[in-house]
């Protein structure tokens, strides 16, 4: 703004107004007035009919006043002040919004040509994609500086991924601007056992401009259509929304018709074709769970996963078979010699935020050939041989590390030759890993053995490589959680699955293949951050 302010000979440079008398008279006392106003929705209004006239003018490519027009012929301009005022204004339309303020506040002109809808048309669809033919706002009396200082600009911050907090269910909601409105699509896995079908998504809110004084919260919840609601940023990274009109969300069968309706969007069937009794009573206990709430929820930001060219595959979100509780939403993401499966979905077993699923690159694991496969008992030996293993080299690198201390204690400087076995034996492991995956074929035979249960039969009959890894089981209420070995199959860039050997079953997951925007996360530090944080929360 004080480049501005020099150049325009206002601000805090008015000293080098002295240079021009001539240029002083025509531009006016009026085009030195300073503004102090900051806010996007104040950046262009305010304002004498004068004003307003002018504006019209620049919009329309009508002649200005001489207050304003461009300098004379044959002289180059000497301020911001003199160059055309449709220069002017492809110039500050190409500023971001949340500049134009400060600029507003330089003088009367500046604020007068921010009121110009060209600039903030622009701002609103190269910020926020908003493609509509935004001149038909004019029929409402609504302009393009309303849409993006009213709705655009103070709602930006709830835009992205986000985590409901409904006990240890969770879910995924995801708020994107959809033409003039904010929409927040909660996204739900298709339905069991189909895992590699398309996600299913419902509106919960939106907000629109209805006239020029606020935006407008509505709920979408339930079958009565949209009605009034409410929303409140709490916080960085949280909010949380609030139906008024709670009435909406009732349907006249009271509640036997609601809970059909719900069975038929959630499962696709009704109760009298699910015919396992713990199925029917985990559907029940989701049901009462999750419709007391009556879309009154507190949502938490979560970050899609970042990558890097070493990973196995692209990280992102899955969608994995977890047996009666049905098809849940996981994030794959990639922590050096680690990966993990976070729940963003969950069940009372394990609830959303928790590490469904740790894989170990280190450990890369050498099926038997297609017929000894299918002995369960052959599986497991190779798997608990590689458990062992791992058992004994955490030993070993704690017991370096304790010895590594104590030789730090005991001498006034580290002993090297532990320090280089230590780097010797991760760069020996680094290497092997690197060796296993350049030396495995392009694809191998696969079948489950027999004895494990599979929801989907649909899998595929051939894998890249696989990993030992471990599973976190539980008790209802999460309660005696342990990990258990386990063996991570991976099929193809968009499908791996998971063999649980205590449990004899297997998970198949599916990558969900949606461009999610405003998702990334801004730095490494970050995701890992918000990892830790939804841990709690849905514990």
């Amino acid at each position: 703004m004080a480049v501005c302010a020099r150049l325009c000979g206002v601000g805090p440079a008015r000293g080098c107004r002295r240079r021009g008398a001539a240029r002083e008279q025509r531009r006016g006392a009026a085009d030195s007035e300073p503004d102090t106003d900051t806010d996007p929705e104040e950046a262009g209004g305010g304002g004498v009919t004068e004003d307003d006239e002018a504006a019209e003018r620049i919009e329309g490519g009508r002649p200005l006043p001489p207050s304003i027009e461009a300098c004379p012929a044959g002289r180059a301009p000497l301020s911001l002040l003199e160059l055309p005022p449709e220069l002017l204004v492809q110039i500050f339309g190409s500023l971001p919004g949340t500049d134009l303020p400060s600029l507003a506040r330089v003088c009367t002109t500046f604020r007068r040509i921010l009121r110009t809808d060209t600039i903030w048309r622009r701002r609103c669809r190269e910020e926020y994609g908003v493609c509509e033919n935004l001149r038909k706002l004019e029929i409402t009396g609504v302009s393009c500086q309303d849409v993006y200082a009213k709705l655009l600009h103070r709602y930006r911050h709830i835009l992205g991924l986000w985590q409901p907090d409904i006990g240890p269910y969770g879910g995924l909601l995801n708020v994107v601007v959809d033409g003039l409105f904010i929409i927040g699509w909660m996204y739900l896995p298709p339905h069991d056992p189909h895992v590699d079908d398309p996600m299913r998504f419902k509106p919960l809110f939106r907000i629109h401009l209805m006239e020029r004084k606020c935006a407008t919260v509505e709920c979408m919840y339930g079958h009565k259509g949209p009605h009034n609601g409410h929303i409140q940023i709490v916080k960085k990274d949280e909010f949380s929304t609030k139906c008024n009109q709670t009435d909406h969300h009732r349907m006249s069968g009271g509640r036997q018709e609601e809970f059909r309706t719900w069975l038929r969007e959630e499962w696709g069937r009704t109760l009298e074709d699910i015919f396992h009794e713990h199925m029917q009573e985990l559907i029940l206990m989701k049901f009462i769970y999750t419709s007391q709430y009556d879309n009154c929820l507190t949502y938490r930001r979560i970050y899609l996963p970042p990558s890097s060219p070493e990973d196995l595959i692209q990280p992102g979100l899955f969608k994995g078979t977890y047996g009666s509780h049905g098809l849940e939403i996981v994030m794959l993401s990639f922590h050096g010699k680690k990966a993990k499966g976070t729940k963003i979905t969950g069940d009372p077993n394990i609830p959303a935020g928790q590490q469904t699923v740790e894989i170990d690159l280190a450990h890369p694991l050498q099926l038997p050939d297609i017929e000894n496969l299918r002995d369960f008992s052959e599986l497991s030996r190779i798997v608990l041989e590689v458990q062992e293993q791992v058992r004994r080299e955490e030993q070993e690198r704690e017991q370096r590390q304790e010895e590594k201390e104590h030789c730090q204690q005991a001498a006034s400087q580290p002993a090297s030759p532990l320090g280089g076995e230590g780097a010797e034996g991760e760069e020996t492991a680094a290497g092997a890993e690197g060796t296993t995956q350049d030396k495995a074929p392009a694809s191998q035979p696969f079948v489950l053995p027999m004895g494990v249960i599979s929801r989907n039969e649909d899998y595929p009959r051939t894998c890249r490589v696989c990993f030992y890894g471990t599973g976190l089981i539980a008790g209802h209420g999460f309660t005696s959680p342990e990990r258990t070995p386990g063996v991570f199959v991976l099929f193809d860039d968009d499908r791996f699955g998971f063999i649980w050997l205590e449990l004899k079953s297997f998970s198949l997951y599916s990558r969900i293949k949606v461009s999610f925007q405003n998702a990334q996360a801004p730095s490494r530090e970050a995701f890992d951050e918000m990892l830790k944080n939804i841990q709690p929360l849905a514990t």
